[in-house]
């Protein structure tokens, strides 16, 4: 009966926000109920997956892949404006998740043990993949409003990337700045969900902010490894507005 009445009460709060937004007129049709029900049947799927990877933990590694496959498959379908929108977002995550994952338990940062793989994998790719998303859709809008620009930058004999050079870094910014504003606010403003997930797993507060800290400079790394990685490789393509218009 415990676990009826806390369903029941998480799609009260999906139903609520849903109500919220056509009030308001924002056009979300049923997709805050809708996404909340998909999210807790893939977590179920995933509760059940993760007791037999932590039970064997060379299937990590398969794990790993099918989040990154996910995460790369979403982010490309955003970004398939973009000339190559799905290689793009394929090699921006790779990249990103891929340095961030690499130093942090290269340098020992965290154990590195199947449970805290997973997790720290979990939480990077998930942010590779936001990152794809925003840069590259980012790239997009400015390119197409600065296409004149571009496209002067271009008749005068300048190569794509340095047309494109200015949206690029302008891009990558944008899609770093709110994770770095919630950095920077983490502990007045927020109790982030890996220090709070730590401190229900039994971690002292001291262990628990060390691991948060580690979470946060390697999302950092990673949204800023991949914005670079997707504009830079996105502004490759000279005609990236035309494509993404026709």
């Amino acid at each position: 009966m415990e676990h009826v009445w806390w369903g029941l009460g998480l799609l009260v709060v999906a139903l609520t926000t849903f109500v919220l937004a056509r009030l308001a007129r924002v056009r979300l049709g049923w997709l805050p109920v809708t996404a909340i029900l998909r999210a807790s049947v893939q977590l179920a799927a995933v509760a059940l997956i993760l007791r037999g990877v932590l039970a064997v933990p060379w299937t990590v590694a398969l794990f790993v892949l099918l989040m990154v496959t996910t995460a790369t498959w979403t982010a490309g379908g955003r970004v398939a404006g973009l000339v190559g929108g799905r290689r793009i977002a394929l090699v921006g995550v790779v990249a990103g998740a891929t340095a961030s994952l690499v130093l942090v338990f290269g340098l020992r940062l965290v154990d590195l043990e199947a449970r805290y793989v997973v997790a720290v994998a979990g939480i990077v790719i998930g942010n590779a993949m936001s990152a794809a998303t925003l840069a590259g859709r980012t790239f997009l809008r400015d390119a197409r409003a600065r296409r004149d620009e571009v496209e002067a930058w271009l008749s005068l004999g300048a190569t794509p990337a340095q047309a494109y050079d200015d949206v690029g870094r302008t891009a990558a910014r944008e899609a770093l700045l709110p994770t770095l504003d919630q950095t920077r606010s983490t502990g007045l403003v927020t109790l982030p969900g890996a220090f709070v997930g730590a401190l229900f797993g039994g971690a002292t507060p001291v262990v628990a902010a060390q691991f948060q800290l580690v979470v946060l400079a390697a999302i950092a790394l990673t949204m800023l490894t991949t914005a670079v990685v997707v504009t830079r490789l996105a502004g490759r393509a000279p005609y990236v507005v035309v494509a993404a218009d026709t």
